[in-house]
């Protein structure tokens, strides 16, 4: 929940929430999140706090493999097993390209507290971080899309707190459905409550007259 009179950015919460897990003496084994956090301000604080990490990053975001010499990442010739570079701005990272038949590649950037692993870590270790992180993303738009969690007619702090508990609570719920095997993914109820109310719909404005 922003507070604007606090005039903070999505990145300052960010760190904070990890400053504050940091602090109940968890340490993160990895880090992940899309490109909106991929920002050197942030990339250069989970290495000050020896934190790996998984970004996805923007095409545009530039890295090196000879001295000062920097490219787009869209531009490089990444092989299948990464490529370790030079990120602008921030130091040596493992760079790698996820393809896609219907949408553009993806850039993720890789990072370990240990560097002399960088390099050798291998295409298998990053995809399974990224199923990790592709959980985490897959969450986060079922919440939105299923559980409404956006979706808060309220302006009060308390009303809005309380919106997003029943909307946690849903997914809970709806994992617990899945789990179960009750249901085959969190979008079954919806899609087929959705076509109950069209199939209702069209069955109350027939005309008496006409079949389907």
């Amino acid at each position: 929940i922003y507070d604007k009179k606090e005039g903070k950015t999505k990145n300052d919460y960010f760190r904070e929430m990890v400053s504050e897990i940091i602090s109940w003496g968890v340490k993160p084994r990895i880090v992940t999140g899309d490109s909106w956090y991929s920002g050197v301000e942030n990339l250069k604080f989970l290495k000050n706090q020896k934190l790996g990490f998984l970004f996805g990053i923007e095409k545009n975001r530039t890295v090196s493999n000879e001295p000062h010499k920097y490219c787009q990442v869209s531009t490089l010739a990444i092989p299948e097993e990464g490529l370790r570079t030079h990120l602008k701005e921030f130091g040596f990272i493992k760079l790698f390209r996820k393809d896609f038949k219907k949408e553009d590649s993806r850039h993720y950037i890789l990072y370990l507290p240990d560097e002399e692993r960088i390099e050798d870590i291998t295409r298998n270790e990053f995809m399974t971080i990224h199923d990790t992180h592709w959980g985490i993303e897959t969450f986060h738009r079922a919440i939105k899309q299923v559980c409404g969690i956006c979706r808060f007619m309220v302006r009060d702090t308390h009303a809005i707190k309380t919106h997003i508990f029943c909307s946690l609570q849903a997914f809970v719920k709806l994992e617990f459905m899945r789990s179960e095997k009750i249901i085959s993914n969190w979008y079954e109820i919806q899609r087929n409550l959705f076509t109950l109310v069209v199939r209702e719909h069209i069955f109350a404005n027939l005309n008496s007259d006409r079949m389907i």
